[in-house]
């Protein structure tokens, strides 16, 4: 491996305002706003929907509610932080390009080895989530559960193979049908609420409204997740920011709605749902609706890795090309280029994710890992943003906000934190050995 790469001639620190117009820019991608929004809706929305309602439940009651509302305003800052990164900086990289340019290549190894080694522990517990919901319906056993989330798993990879542009499409058409479920859902439920079941508002206090928001991390993270795919973007400057806002509204809409929905609706009941969605429409409709409910929920859970593994592919593809992996998996980093090297190694980090998840099988652990090191990846990045974006620009105070929020999240992670140290550590120990690689190389060439 070699230290660094091209994107590390520049020293560390700001960049100018907008590039020169008269330098010849890297081309770009084909991805328009609707496209773009598609993969932020699925990267930040997703499967969140399937089972945090009750997790939150149980952890906060209805002061889950504000819990989400909380993360829905702490969203907005961290949001509108990484559309201006990645307006300005369009690399496949992403989050670990801006972290390179900011404070250089050992901490773009760390957030890089944090983004795409940590954060696939998050691909067996969406397909897990999903795959009960199969279950709970068409019926089976831990055997059938599991066979369904590995299927889940592969089929996005089989998507993603095809580029970038090819899983934006098929992801407009998921986005839009969890969108629809989300609809047919709220509306079918709604009309059960009691009011009385929001009542007592805090019936595990703020400590718990905490917890919530901790589990509620994993539904709100994704922000950074498509950053490193701003590249494929037609025009990046204009559209990255269209399609952030387009996505925030819908993300934070749904999911303070289904929230909502599910305390008002079940109850206490609530907290022990392992499947709430399809409780909230039995209670409407029967049985009948739940089968639509589940079907949906593997569309989307297809969806999810859709935009995961589109990024992963791509950083991974940047990790080679900068030296933080071996440069065999630099290939397809070009903007509208496939990285077919960096998707299967990211689809071998899932694999043994999921041998750990899948024998697991208690969730909840595993989700608070997740967030710890999505809490990470925003500390670092938006640390990046405020040494990046021109001082005092409406960016540069929207990253100012986001590295308040993030310590505060950093803090709710608590001591999960000691997985995202431990590969930070790791992220050193190789840049380490790098350098000495690359100095025992030069001083005896033969």
């Amino acid at each position: 491996m070699t230290e660094r790469g091209p994107s590390t001639t520049r020293a560390p620190g700001p960049e100018p305002e907008l590039p020169d117009p008269r330098v010849p820019q890297a081309p770009h991608g084909r991805l328009g706003v609707a496209g773009g929004a598609a993969l932020y809706i699925a990267a930040v929305l997703g499967t969140g929907i399937l089972v945090l309602p009750a997790l939150a439940a149980a952890a906060a009651g209805p002061g889950a509610i504000i819990a989400v509302a909380a993360l829905a305003l702490i969203s907005i800052p961290l949001a509108a932080t990484f559309a201006a990164l990645a307006r300005r900086h369009p690399d496949a990289g992403g989050v670990a390009t801006f972290a390179r340019r900011a404070f250089g290549p050992d901490a773009a190894r760390i957030i890089g080895y944090w983004f795409f080694f940590g954060t696939p522990i998050g691909a067996p517990i969406a397909a897990l989530m999903t795959a009960r919901y199969v279950v709970a319906v068409i019926g089976g056993d831990a055997v059938s559960t599991t066979l369904i989330a590995v299927g889940l798993m592969v089929i996005p990879i089989v998507v993603t193979a095809f580029g970038v542009r090819f899983a934006a499409s098929v992801q407009l058409v998921l986005s839009g049908a969890l969108i629809a479920v989300l609809v047919f859902v709220l509306a079918a439920a709604a009309p059960h609420a009691h009011p009385q079941n929001l009542e007592p508002l805090l019936p595990h206090g703020w400590g718990g409204v905490g917890l919530a928001m901790s589990l509620y991390i994993w539904a709100f993270a994704g922000w950074e997740a498509v950053a490193g795919i701003g590249g494929e973007f037609r025009n990046p400057r204009r559209d990255i920011p269209r399609a952030t806002v387009l996505a925030l509204v819908i993300v934070s809409v749904a999911y303070l709605a289904i929230q909502t929905v599910t305390v008002a609706v079940l109850g206490d009941g609530a907290a022990s749902s392992a499947v709430p969605l399809l409780d909230l429409v039995e209670v409407a409709t029967g049985s009948g609706g739940g089968v639509v409910v589940a079907v949906i929920a593997a569309i989307v859970v297809t969806g999810v890795f859709n935009a995961y593994l589109a990024a992963f592919s791509k950083l991974g593809a940047a990790m080679g090309r900068d030296g933080d992996l071996p440069a065999w998996f630099g290939r397809g980093v070009e903007n509208g280029a496939v990285a077919r090297r960096g998707l299967l190694l990211s689809a071998v980090v899932m694999a043994l994710y999921s041998v750990v998840v899948l024998a697991g099988g208690d969730l909840p652990p595993f989700i608070l890992v997740h967030t710890s090191i999505a809490a990470a990846v925003y500390g670092l990045g938006v640390a990046s943003a405020l040494r990046l974006l021109p001082v005092r620009s409406a960016g540069w105070w929207m990253a100012l906000i986001s590295c308040v929020l993030a310590a505060g999240l950093l803090v709710l992670a608590g001591w999960h934190l000691v997985f995202p140290a431990g590969v930070a550590l790791i992220a050193l120990v190789v840049g380490v050995i790098a350098r000495r690689t690359t100095r025992g190389t030069q001083r005896d060439p033969a």
